[in-house]
Formats: structure tokens, C-alpha cells, sequence
């Protein structure tokens, strides 16, 4: 009897999870309102701003004749390398570029839908060291790409697989794209992200879509994205506006990112950061609409500050944050999908520091509105390291901010009011009637947090956040069950990948 009952319990739980508002869900439908800081003055200065930035200084568009060509077709004053536009021109070419759009997974019912009131978790990316609490900080390698992608996929609190979750660094940097997005196709059947350290490496992260999914259904829809960044301040090199184009032929969606440290590639003034942001990004999912137009584009934000007295970078503090706020209200009135702040820290530790940095800079991007937030979980050292230890601490905030997002829902089993008349005056309410029927639901549930009296956390042994967290990742990792893929898909895709191998000589730079 008490087997029946508790795997009764056990198929109730894990059918919420599939299918209720919890975390399982293929992405999240915020029931929250953003958060708007400025009024419409405020937003038409900054408007304003970034509309003499590109008028009066432009930006030079390098090493890409083509993208030159699109601006001059476009209306765009040229001189050289340097474009300037006349206020309104961006926006009106942005009108063509779709407000939602949905990236489409291998496995159907983990498709992401990005825009509107739609918030989708990605692991974070870029970093070329790796660190654990065993082995300490050290080159990332392919097996630790592949690992973080075992990670993320055995994870409810994730939607998307992402992209260089970190580098894999014993692989040659002309070849490594390729495995990458194999390990993403084999190991996860969530969507996921392509290279775009060259153009052809672009090409060859959308050919194996196309492998994947069928040509003509690429052709129609997302299937991947590619995360390109701007040269700030105010300048597009042609090895991003390349891959950014190939990516928008391809109808594939570009996520267009400047990354501004004030103080060193913008302003140390926030107003001038967010103006300077605007400016660039703006430029940039433009001209995925001259190469394609109606191709998906992300409006992205990447607002860091740093210390001027010893010039190093800084992540996780307050004035990026909420700079945030600014941008989402920008990207809503250019009606175009978000990707804006993650969680950021400096901490070279899992730890306080790191938590509290990541955690201002989380709430910022669920605040602000953004609709993909990359950078979701394992960011440590600035970005310099991913952190096995971090990435099981931010995916249990991850799965609280799913909660966090669903706000309160108000009808008549939530308001409780027979419950009252059930218990009545001066009793408690652990077993009545409406407890029984909510208790399962009614709270997330951490799956790092000890909660536990204090004497009994000491008598298992006092663990620490980081060491449970240790603890979590390996037993992930021991338990994770690859989805499984169509033989004669991984045999298209393992053929391709060594046939382009095959053509390059081995680069390590």
C-alpha cells in the first residue's frame, strides 16, 4: 500500500512537471510586469542621444564591403569605413523583423518561443576556464563542454542548451565549432546555439541544422542562434558582421550584443552607456534586415562597470542592473526580443560574493524583460571561468525564479476562504482538508538549500552551499540519460563533421 501510494505521488509529480505551471515547461510565460524606470521624457533623451551618436559620429562597419553595400542601398552617408544614418532610418528598417519568433528544438515539445511575455534560461557562455572545488581552475576541454550540457539537459530549470558553454581548448579553434554543436545535437534535445567565430563556421553550424532538421524547414524557420558582439565603442568588425549576416540569409536569428565595460569602451555615466547601446545594437539588427528581410533578430545588452581605481572589470554591480530596466524599455518600443543582463559576478568562488552579485544581476534581467537570458547559469571569474559548483547554485535560482515569475494567482482554492472555516480560530492548518489537496504544489522546493535544524546539519557534517553543490553536479552527471537521436541523423552529422575536418588543417590560433 504505502509503494502504491508513494509511486502515485511520484507519477503526479513528475506529470506537474510536464505539463503545470512549475518548472519542466519548455520556457516561461512571465505573469509578472516588467519594471519601467524612466518616463517617456527621460526615454526620448536617450532616444535622442543615440540618434546623434549615429548621425554625428556613425560607426565603421570593417572589413566587410558587403555590409558597406546594405548601408549605401539603405540611404546611409558613407565615408570609408565610417556610416552615419539620419535619426528614424534604423528604426523604420526594423520594422520588418518579427516582435516573437519561436527557435524550434530537434525534440518538439522543448521548443522555445522568444519575445513578447516569453523567458527562456540558457547556461552562460564564452568562458575558456573551467574550475571545481576538486580540480580547481584550469583549461576548459571538450569533455567539460560536453558535461555542462549533460548538466543543463538533466536540469527542469533550463530550456535552452546554449552555445561555447566554455571553451573546448584541446580541440584545434578551426575544428572545435564542429564538435560543439554536435555534443549540443547528441546530448540535448533542447535548442542551442551555433559559432560564430568566422563566417564559415557560422555556415557549418546552420549546415548541421540543416542536417538535423531538413533544408527547406531551416529555410523557414529558426532552428539556431548566433551570439554576435560589437566592437565598442562604435565599431562592427567584419569578422561579427559576417557571421551575422550568414546567420539572417539563413533565417536564423542573430542575438546582437555590445559589450560595454563603462569607464574603458563607453562612458562611465550610465545614461551615456545605455545611449552608446542603443546606438550599436540598433546598427547591427538593421542589417540583419538589409541581408534578409523578416529574419529574427535579438535586441541584446551586455552593461558592465569596472573599477577605476585599478582598472579591473566588475560584474554583478548595481548600476549595470539597472541600467537593465532602461534597456528592456528600450527594446520594447522598437518591439523586438530581448536578450539583456544574466548572472554576473566577479568571485573567483562560488560563494557569497558570487551569489549576491549573480543574483542583482538575475532579478535585472527578469525584471527589465528580457525574453532570453544567456549567462543563466556557471558564471564565474568575470566571465573567465565556468563553475561546476556555481552552475548547480544558479540552476537552483533558476528553478526558484520560475516560481518568481508566475506571480500570484488568485481564485478561489488560492484565497483559502473554507480552509478558515475549516480550522478555524487558534488551530493550524497542517492537516486540513485544503492542505492535503496544495501541499505538493504550494512552495518551490529547493534542491540546494539545507533547511534542516541546525544540530542536524552539523551531525551529517556541516556542508557548505559549495560542497552540496559538488555533490549535485556528480550525481547529475552519474544519473543523466542521453535523449535519444535518429541513427541515420547521427550518422549524416558524424559524416559531415569529419569530412570538414578533413578539408582544414589543424589551427590553433
Amino acid at each position: 500500500m504505502n509503494e502504491q501510494r508513494r509511486s502515485g505521488r511520484q507519477a503526479r509529480t513528475a506529470e506537474r512537471s510536464r505539463k503545470g505551471p512549475g518548472v519542466g515547461r519548455p520556457y516561461i510565460t512571465r505573469n509578472i510586469p516588467t519594471y519601467d524606470i524612466l518616463s517617456e521624457e527621460n526615454l526620448l533623451k536617450v532616444e535622442a542621444a543615440a540618434d546623434r551618436i549615429l548621425a554625428e559620429t556613425g560607426i565603421e562597419f570593417r572589413d566587410d564591403p558587403v555590409a558597406l553595400d546594405h548601408w549605401k542601398r539603405a540611404g546611409a552617408k558613407i565615408e570609408g569605413l565610417l556610416v552615419r544614418f539620419e535619426p528614424g532610418m534604423l528604426r523604420e528598417i526594423l520594422r520588418s523583423a518579427p516582435a516573437e519568433f519561436t527557435q524550434h528544438a530537434r525534440n518538439p515539445a522543448h521548443s522555445v518561443r522568444i519575445g513578447g511575455r516569453n523567458v527562456v534560461f540558457s547556461p552562460a557562455y564564452g568562458s575558456p576556464f573551467v574550475m571545481d572545488l576538486d580540480r580547481g581552475r584550469r583549461f576548459g576541454t571538450l569533455e567539460d563542454f560536453r558535461n555542462f550540457i549533460r548538466l543543463a539537459q538533466a536540469s527542469p530549470n533550463f530550456h535552452h542548451s546554449g552555445g561555447t558553454i566554455c571553451e573546448p581548448t584541446d580541440i584545434p579553434v578551426n575544428k572545435r565549432h564542429l564538435d560543439m554543436v554536435m555534443a549540443h545535437i547528441e546530448l540535448s534535445d533542447r535548442p542551442f546555439m551555433g559559432s560564430v567565430t568566422a563566417e564559415e563556421r557560422s555556415e557549418d553550424s546552420i549546415e548541421m541544422c540543416r542536417i538535423l532538421f531538413g533544408a527547406d524547414f531551416v529555410d523557414a524557420n529558426c532552428t539556431i542562434l548566433g551570439n554576435v558582439n560589437v566592437n565598442s565603442p562604435l565599431v562592427w568588425d567584419g569578422t561579427m558582421t559576417r557571421s551575422l549576416r550568414a546567420y539572417a540569409r539563413a533565417n536564423q536569428a542573430a542575438v546582437v550584443v555590445p559589450f560595454i565595460l563603462g569607464g574603458a569602451m563607453g562612458p562611465v555615466t550610465s545614461a551615456g552607456g545605455i545611449a552608446q547601446s542603443l546606438a550599436e545594437t540598433m546598427a547591427g539588427c538593421a542589417l540583419t534586415q538589409l541581408e534578409r528581410k523578416g529574419a529574427p533578430v535579438i535586441f541584446g545588452n551586455f552593461l558592465s562597470s569596472m573599477s577605476l581605481r585599478s582598472g579591473s572589470p566588475t560584474f554583478g554591480t548595481p548600476e549595470p542592473a539597472i541600467g537593465s530596466m532602461a534597456i528592456g524599455q528600450l527594446a520594447r518600443r522598437l518591439n523586438l526580443p530581448l536578450r539583456c543582463s544574466g548572472n554576473f559576478t566577479t568571485s573567483k568562488l562560488p560563494d557569497a560574493q558570487a551569489m549576491t552579485e549573480g543574483t542583482m544581476s538575475m532579478l535585472a534581467a527578469i525584471h527589465c524583460g528580457a525574453n532570453f537570458i544567456l549567462h543563466s547559469a556557471g558564471f564565474l571569474d568575470g566571465l573567465l571561468s565556468m563553475s561546476y559548483e556555481k552552475f548547480m547554485l544558479d540552476d537552483d535560482l533558476c528553478g526558484a525564479l520560475h516560481s518568481y515569475l508566475d506571480g500570484i494567482k488568485i481564485d478561489d482554492n488560492q484565497l483559502a476562504v473554507d480552509a478558515f472555516a475549516e480550522v478555524g480560530p487558534g488551530n493550524h492548518f497542517f492537516g486540513c482538508s485544503h492542505t492535503m489537496a496544495n501541499y505538493e504544489t504550494a512552495f518551490w522546493d529547493s534542491g540546494m538549500a539545507d533547511n534542516e535544524p541546525f544540530e542536524k546539519w552539523e551531525a551529517a557534517g556541516s556542508a557548505d552551499a559549495a560542497t552540496r553543490a559538488n555533490r549535485a553536479w556528480k550525481q547529475r552527471l552519474r544519473d543523466y540519460e542521453a535523449p535519444p537521436l535518429a541513427i541515420d541523423k547521427a550518422e549524416a552529422l558524424a559524416d559531415f563533421v569529419a569530412r570538414r575536418k578533413s578539408e582544414m588543417a589543424d589551427a590553433w590560433y
